[in-house]
């Protein structure tokens, strides 16, 4: 009854409303998702499930892909299908216009965060602000794109595949193609595809979901490698002693006891073993 559970969150509920019926649904007293999704969402939403949840940030900062569809000629509020329209263009664009525009979005760049948010100015949510009429700006943040791949463009909505860095509102791409293309846009549906190693293919819907559904914490972690202690090594590692170990440095692994107990994460660093979570 620990790790984690790859749910499908429904379009039309909030992350919160989703991991409360989880809960309920297995029965247990504490999770916590690993990253939400916008209430006109839907897809792969990950659960810590009580000793889980303290793994969460190994999962708050993985890569994630999206499927996005992208509605070109009206703008709204809050960049999504959430908002109020505030513009619309009669402005066409055929599909090697949009599509050349959209992968100029590949790489490395700075986004501008959505009004409608919910990252925090003073403690309190930015969507609370532009609720209330005042909307506040954030500093544009670092943010990667990996990829933009099956394109597909039909009248005026644009379908794609984005892989993307944490911290990517996939409502700021909408908003910044309709603004290069002088047409306007707004985010019209988004499914998470993966969120690190896990991915939708894979995930439980809330009829389907049960006790299998929960994936240890161990094998949640399969994609990094191997290291076996001794026993006085062991004895170190749970005190929290950091102590020379020679492995390729800046990587995390997963660290077994002499008895191939698995006891947790740990990272080298400066050619010493240190503790980074224990299970």
């Amino acid at each position: 009854m620990h790790g984690f559970v790859n749910f499908i969150k429904p379009k039309g509920v909030s992350s919160n409303s989703a991991l409360q019926a989880a809960k309920k649904k297995l029965n247990i007293k504490k999770a916590g998702h690993l990253g939400t999704l916008d209430p006109m969402a839907e897809g792969v939403l990950v659960l810590g499930i009580n000793r889980g949840t303290k793994f969460s940030s190994f999962f708050l900062d993985g890569d994630k892909t999206y499927r996005a569809g992208i509605t070109l000629g009206s703008s709204t509020d809050t960049d999504d299908a959430m908002g109020e329209i505030i513009q619309t263009s009669d402005i066409k664009k055929n599909k090697d216009e949009v599509e050349a525009e959209l992968i100029q979005f590949i790489g490395k760049s700075m986004q501008n965060p959505p009004y409608y948010s919910a990252l925090k100015h003073k403690g309190k949510p930015l969507y609370k602000y532009a609720r209330e009429g005042v909307l506040i700006s954030k500093p544009p943040r670092d943010i990667n794109i990996y990829s933009i791949k099956n394109i597909n463009i039909h009248n005026n909505l644009c379908v794609c595949d984005i892989h993307c860095s944490k911290g990517t509102y996939i409502r700021s791409i909408a908003r910044d193609l309709g603004e290069r293309l002088g047409t306007g846009a707004h985010l019209s549906s988004l499914t998470r595809l993966s969120q690190g190693v896990f991915n939708l293919d894979d995930a439980f819907s809330l009829d389907e979901l049960n006790h299998e559904s929960i994936i240890s914490i161990e094998s949640a972690f399969l994609n990094f490698d191997k290291l076996s202690l001794t026993q006085d090594e062991t004895r170190l590692f749970l005190n929290g002693v950091r102590f020379s170990f020679e492995g390729q440095e800046n990587t995390l692994f997963r660290i077994y006891d002499n008895d191939k107990k698995f006891l947790g994460l740990g990272e080298v660093w400066d050619s010493k073993l240190q503790l980074k979570r224990l299970v």
